[in-house]
């Protein structure tokens, strides 16, 4: 059979037509990528009093006597107030499940929007066992990634790095719970949330109840995040203050303090300064009266004046 037949011009003509049609529809489809990518990112730039990390990228310089960084286990037991009381323009930067991926990729967005820091107070005590990054706290750097040179570059080598930086719209289409629709409408209208409420610092409450057992039966190890804030910290002649925060007396494998103290000896180990359960809200969260204890301390050691 001749094949010939099936390629006549009137065949070929039509194949012409069905791909200029189909990519017609990518290039459209290309271009409303692009464009409600930019409209999501600029409702993120209307705002910074949606989260902390708007607040860094949308706020004028800033200069900070104190800033803190870590996990929930700064962000609940580091009272901002307390700090300003004593005439320190401080902020608490702490995020609920924060890896130290995320705080080193913090200090590095504070200084890029050329905000003067002086003392970095930062938890490193739990966030010592790996080296991973919160995924929740990843995705609030998003919006950001195409006008931050910092964060695009702290995110080389994720896995999706490529498609974020290559695939419009993809980061906000993957992680619409998060970062879609819903929040960037709030962005645009400037909806205030609780993240930025008293100075950063997340008060928890008393449970009136037998803490459960906190385990911590694994090892520290050296970790890259914590040592660039290091570097950062002795380039920029910023006094790096890191601590291992207050835990109940209901721990399995306490001696982790003593390994991380090891490991690192320079960071101060506060783990046993506040240990009864009436200040817990968990046996490795203080609640506000363990925190303002612990503040108390910090503040006594570290800020004499």
């Amino acid at each position: 059979m001749n094949i010939s037949i099936f390629f006549n011009e009137e065949f070929i003509m039509n194949m012409k037509k069905f791909c200029f049609f189909i990519f017609k529809i990518l290039l459209l489809v290309f271009t409303l990528s692009v464009l409600i990518d930019y409209i999501y990112s600029t409702c993120y730039l209307q705002t910074r009093q949606r989260g902390k990390i708007g607040f860094i990228f949308n706020s004028e310089p800033q200069k900070f006597d104190v800033i803190i960084l870590g996990s929930s286990r700064a962000n609940n037991h580091l009272v901002s107030k307390m700090f300003t009381d004593k005439g320190l323009r401080t902020f608490n930067f702490g995020m609920q499940g924060s890896k130290l991926f995320e705080s080193d990729l913090v200090l590095k967005l504070l200084l890029e929007r050329k905000c003067i820091i002086k003392n970095v107070i930062i938890d490193v005590d739990v966030t010592l066992k790996s080296e991973r990054k919160s995924e929740a706290n990843c995705l609030k750097f998003l919006p950001y990634f195409h006008r931050s040179q910092v964060i695009k570059k702290h995110f080389e080598g994720l896995k999706d790095y490529n498609a974020f930086c290559y695939i419009p719209f993809y980061r906000y289409l993957k992680y619409d719970t998060k970062i879609g629709f819903r929040e960037a409408f709030f962005c645009s209208i400037n909806k205030k949330s609780h993240e930025l409420d008293y100075g950063g610092y997340n008060a928890l409450p008393s449970l009136n109840q037998k803490l459960k057992v906190e385990n911590l039966n694994f090892n520290p190890k050296p970790n890259r995040y914590y040592e660039e804030i290091k570097e950062i910290c002795k380039i920029n002649r910023i006094n790096l203050i890191a601590i291992m925060t207050p835990v109940c007396d209901n721990v399995k494998g306490i001696d982790y303090f003593k390994k991380v103290n090891k490991l690192y000896p320079e960071i101060h180990n506060y783990e046993n300064v506040v240990i009864e359960d009436k200040y817990f809200s968990s046996c490795g969260h203080m609640n506000d009266n363990g925190a303002k204890m612990f503040t108390a301390k910090i503040l006594k050691d570290f800020f004499k004046k």
